[in-house]
């Protein structure tokens, strides 16, 4: 009941356009819908926000932001003028279509409960759109891979990932993949059900976009590989993240396996069983997660500065993964040799980065999940715009 409810309020919200957003007069400027959740009160609530602004330092208001109940995100293919709205409330993609005031209008939905789905989201890159009229669902709690057509918002297969659930174990899927021609590459981490620590296992989810055939790499050497960065080598480079990071530092001696790099091969889809990096080696020592895609053949690494953000006894590791003490190093994937750049502010441990108009943009959340800032990666974190809440999804509509 409270599924169907949240629906038809999503959908009496959705009828309703919100004032006009047209900066330049001519309709034909960059357009971008900011989906943030907030999570402060005992109801989380979601809001989408289409503006002009992103690249330039700002605060966006929610005056005239859709609300959606939940927990939601907004996803879509760039600047194809169509925004799927999911939410943790129930299974239904909602599809908003950009008008020619700037507004978001609903255009159509699609439920994937038949395919045993309950609740969407987690992270933006849990779709992965092929084309206009093929896309992929990461479904966690299944596992399986719901294909679907965004055009004309049917669903119409499914791929089982049965091999992936582990007894006492939490799936996840990654929120970086990459898609190369013909595939997409999904990584995959656990964590126990019930208490804190990450699950000594690796995996990857490979997809031929052609066929719609899965297959499954596994590796025991690491723990939480969410993050991806392809090489020079045209290898997929695969990471433990921040939050992995986190409870290695804080469980280290507890059969925690060590924040680790490893090296996979697009195109026999395997594991390199001849390659591992401990992540902390990379940069000298000391705490290290996460690798972030960079310019020329890099990535960057996180390193927990903890004369700015102290671990003490009994700190739950997702407060050091959300702390604001996490420095950057440029890693080069040719010599995996890293160095620290100061340009860059300390920041929280876990980001998602962002394509818009000229920039990628990386995200940073404040303290107590109060609001979302966004930074521009290749501009040494120069600081842009700030929305209520936390925003895990960003795209442009035009």
């Amino acid at each position: 009941m409270k599924r169907l409810i949240s629906f038809l309020a999503l959908s009496l919200l959705a009828g309703c356009e919100k004032d006009p957003v047209d900066p330049d007069g001519n309709g034909d400027g960059p357009l971008y819908a900011i989906t943030t959740q907030l999570l402060t009160t005992d109801t989380p609530q979601s809001y989408i926000i289409v503006t002009d602004k992103a690249e330039e330092a700002g605060t966006l208001s929610l005056d005239n932001a859709i609300e959606v109940p939940g927990r939601a995100l907004g996803v879509g293919i760039p600047k194809s003028g169509s925004l799927y709205v999911v939410t943790d409330e129930n299974a239904t993609v909602v599809r908003y279509t950009l008008t020619s005031s700037g507004t978001l209008q609903q255009s159509g939905t699609v439920s994937f409960a038949g395919k045993g789905v309950s609740s969407l989201g987690e992270y933006q890159n849990n779709f992965q759109f092929v084309s206009a009229t093929k896309a992929y669902y990461f479904d966690g709690e299944t596992p399986q891979v719901i294909i679907w057509n965004p055009t004309e918002m049917t669903v119409t297969g499914s791929i089982p990932l049965d091999s992936l659930a582990i007894a006492g174990a939490t799936l996840s899927f990654s929120g970086a993949t990459v898609q190369l021609t013909n595939q997409v590459i999904m990584p995959v981490g656990w964590r126990p059900a019930a208490g804190v620590g990450i699950t000594k296992k690796a995996a990857v989810v490979s997809i031929d976009t052609q066929t719609d055939v899965a297959t499954i790499a596994t590796d025991d050497r690491c723990g939480y590989t969410h993050d991806v960065a392809v090489g020079p080598d045209g290898k997929v480079y695969i990471a433990t993240e921040a939050y992995g990071a986190a409870v290695y530092r804080v469980k280290h001696g507890e059969d925690t396996p060590a924040p680790c790099l490893l090296k996979f091969d697009p195109q026999t889809r395997t594991f390199d069983p001849s390659f591992y990096k401990t992540l902390s080696e990379l940069v000298g020592g000391g705490t290290a997660g996460a690798l972030i895609p960079g310019p020329q053949g890099t990535a960057y690494v996180r390193v927990l500065d903890e004369a700015v953000a102290p671990v003490n006894e009994g700190t739950h590791p997702r407060l050091v993964a959300s702390g604001a003490g996490w420095q950057w190093w440029q890693l080069k994937l040719d010599t995996l040799t890293a160095t620290r750049v100061p340009a860059f502010p300390s920041t929280t441990g876990s980001v998602f980065l962002f394509e818009s108009e000229n920039q990628i943009l990386y995200s940073e959340f404040a303290a107590g999940s109060s609001a979302t800032t966004l930074h521009v990666l290749g501009d040494n974190g120069r600081a842009t715009v700030t929305t209520q809440g936390l925003s895990f999804s960003f795209l442009q509509l035009r």
